[in-house]
């Protein structure tokens, strides 16, 4: 029991919030003034939670010919585009999906960033293993499948720490939810350039109608026990 104790307490405390609808721009920001905060000791690693209004955006392995709009058609949408410093192609944000902000200080000793990548994806392949989805990966894809459909993407960036040896991660996951929302945004993209497989959401896979909120909730401690973090939930 006393080893269990100890174990407990060792455990790095996490502060997740869940904030409901943030637009892009506004959440951008505020992944860079946490990335700075938590790299200078004054605030706790984090987990931001939320939705955006209908969003793309574009990696820094961009290719236009991704994007099948033009302006006028992104307006008539309300969709918004935005080139942003993560990894990877353009995918979509929008009503409907969790987007998931780790800003977490991985230390240089032992660091493994592809590692990092894939316990992102283990937290959403564990989630949909309590309701009998059996999800996994593709080895040439980062993302979460159920069969041949993505179901959640991941771009990160690892933001070099400047007052210590090691990253800050910012950016993260988009786990898509509500029943319809590979037609509502991501038919007007070639999600991560990825053309031969299709999207998918949780309320398609299983006829239920889960908020993206009660997912989130569902979503945490799963994250806190791949991580190995002591969660504290911030009501905002």
């Amino acid at each position: 029991m006393m080893a269990e104790a100890d174990n407990a307490i060792s455990l790095r405390r996490l502060d997740a919030h869940y904030i409901g609808t943030l637009e892009y721009a506004n959440a951008w920001e505020l992944q860079k003034a946490y990335v700075k905060q938590i790299d200078q000791g004054e605030r706790e690693e984090s987990l931001l939670l939320l939705q955006h209004p209908p969003t793309y955006t574009m990696g820094s392995d961009k290719h236009p010919e991704h994007l099948l709009l033009d302006e006028d058609q992104l307006a008539e949408r309300g969709i918004t585009l935005f080139q942003i410093d993560r990894g990877g192609d353009i995918t979509y944000h929008g009503p409907g999906q969790i987007v998931g902000y780790p800003l977490l200080y991985l230390d240089a000793e032992g660091l493994n960033l592809h590692g990092y990548l894939r316990s992102l994806e283990q937290v959403i392949i564990n989630w949909l293993s309590e309701y009998g989805i059996e999800a996994g990966r593709k080895p040439e894809y980062t993302g979460v499948w159920v069969g041949h459909s993505k179901i959640a993407a991941i771009g990160v960036k690892f933001n070099k720490a400047r007052k210590r040896r090691g990253f800050v991660t910012s950016h993260g996951f988009a786990l898509n939810i509500k029943s319809g929302i590979a037609e509502e945004g991501f038919s007007g993209i070639v999600p991560c350039g990825i053309q031969q497989f299709g999207v998918t959401s949780f309320n398609d896979l299983t006829g239920l109608e889960l908020t993206v909120e009660e997912a989130a909730m569902q979503l945490l401690p799963h994250f806190a026990k791949e991580f190995k973090y002591d969660l504290n939930l911030i009501e905002e």
